[in-house]
């Protein structure tokens, strides 16, 4: 889900902030698959490169929808001892708001320790008595990149509005994590059944890997409030309740702003066999569709799944279809999602890598959002990864080249027109 508050204003100021963008060298992106996911190798360069390495004896437990993510992150909280951690993009009024405000007030009124970060274009629209409400019960609440008058830097660098946390994280007391897809609004809320409510996953984390993703929720809490949350009640000794080799990596413009772009790189130049990618919103830049080219050069199987007609966001759709025809020119396989919004984000290489969370496939993930992903290497996990997407694909719609090349013409000026702002989008 995207405010468009941030999108009409980057629509307007776009040309005249282009110069003001990032910019990103062309020609050095082309990565050489040297290796395939299940080398070695592959594991210490992701490690190397995106910060904390792939740690074993994790358990990765998958919830599909909101029947089965919101009754497991609140029963998590409810059961809190020592902390609760929760950072969110979307925040907004409903049902699923009022339940998590009850629950994290409800813990820090039993001593507690909660902190919640919400991101403040998410959260324009909420009621502001829920976040007082929360504060009045002693949750710390902060929102992130919040817009002030006495911020004068706003005036000096507009694009600065852009720069949200897309982030989706929950860490109770250090040892259980969630992350994946979904905001706290009730679109989220039910089993995907009708265009009311959409579709997602979120996963439930335990294990050492529990830590990296407090360490991504104290990147920005640090940023925001100017505290340090260490000790036990953080980062506590773990065991090791089950076998999955596993990463949580961030990344930001502040820095490690290409993490993103260059896991997905290195997972689709790993690939030998099949590329399996499920993305709410999906904007390729030329660094990513040399990447899929040079895949499907390989013979590599690539299978997209995008948002139908039910998205939220119609100038997303337009511009990720107006680069679709040199890729249904190769051979890759697109689908459009039909029964709702397919908010999704995951990706499966070769039936053993997966990576879920925030991340889209998009020049905002890539560039701009401040983002946090799980990479899992583990062929049981990819296997119950691999049941999910056959399903949405059960229920998509291929586009075939000749479908895309007749297109009609209205649709085509509109792809042309918004791509021109894909970098904002």
């Amino acid at each position: 889900m995207r405010r468009g508050a941030t999108v009409v204003a980057a629509l307007l100021l776009g040309p005249l902030l282009a110069g003001c963008a990032t910019r990103f060298p062309r020609g050095d992106y082309r990565i050489e698959p040297r290796y395939a996911v299940d080398d070695p190798q592959f594991s210490r360069t992701m490690g190397s490169l995106l910060g904390p390495p792939l740690v074993p004896g994790n358990r990765v437990v998958t919830l599909a929808n909101g029947d089965q993510i919101f009754p497991a992150m609140l029963g998590a909280i409810r059961a809190a001892r020592r902390s609760v951690n929760l950072e969110t993009y979307i925040y907004s009024p409903g049902r699923v708001a009022d339940e998590f405000a009850a629950a994290l007030a409800e813990r820090a009124r039993a001593g507690v320790s909660v902190h919640v970060l919400v991101d403040w274009e998410g959260a324009l629209t909420v009621d502001r008595r829920s976040l007082q409400s929360m504060r009045d019960a002693g949750v710390q609440v902060e929102e992130y990149n919040a817009l002030a008058w006495y911020r004068l830097a706003w005036w000096w660098n507009p694009l600065r509005v852009n720069h949200r946390t897309h982030r989706k994280l929950l860490v109770v007391d250090g040892r259980i994590g969630f992350t994946g897809g979904v905001g706290l609004a009730d679109p989220w809320l039910g089993a995907a059944q009708d265009p009311d409510h959409w579709r997602d996953n979120h996963y439930r984390v335990e294990g050492p890997v529990v830590a990296q993703m407090q360490a991504a929720f104290e990147d920005n809490w640090l940023r925001t409030r100017g505290e340090v949350l260490h000790g036990d009640d953080y980062f506590p000794r773990v065991q090791a309740p089950g076998s999955m080799t596993a990463q949580v990596f961030k990344s930001s413009p502040r820095g490690g702003s290409e993490s993103v772009r260059l896991m997905y790189l290195m997972a689709i130049a790993a690939a030998r066999r099949n590329i399996r990618l499920a993305s709410a919103y999906f904007v390729p830049d030329e660094p990513s569709l040399v990447a899929i080219r040079d895949a499907r050069g390989r013979g590599v199987e690539v299978q997209i799944i995008v948002p139908g007609k039910h998205m939220d966001l119609e100038s997303v759709r337009q511009a990720s279809r107006a680069k679709w025809g040199d890729l249904l020119a190769r051979g890759v396989h697109i689908y459009e999602y039909g029964p709702t919004m397919f908010h999704c984000k995951y990706m499966i290489v070769d039936d053993a890598w997966v990576s879920v969370g925030s991340a889209n496939f998009d020049d905002r993930s890539f560039k701009r959002n401040d983002e946090a992903n799980l990479n899992v290497l583990d062929r049981e996990f990819a296997a119950s990864q691999i049941a999910l997407f056959e399903r949405d694909l059960s229920r998509s719609t291929e586009i075939t080249l000749e479908a895309w090349k007749h297109r009609s013409l209205w649709d085509r000026l509109r792809e042309g027109s918004v791509f021109l702002f894909r970098s904002q989008l």
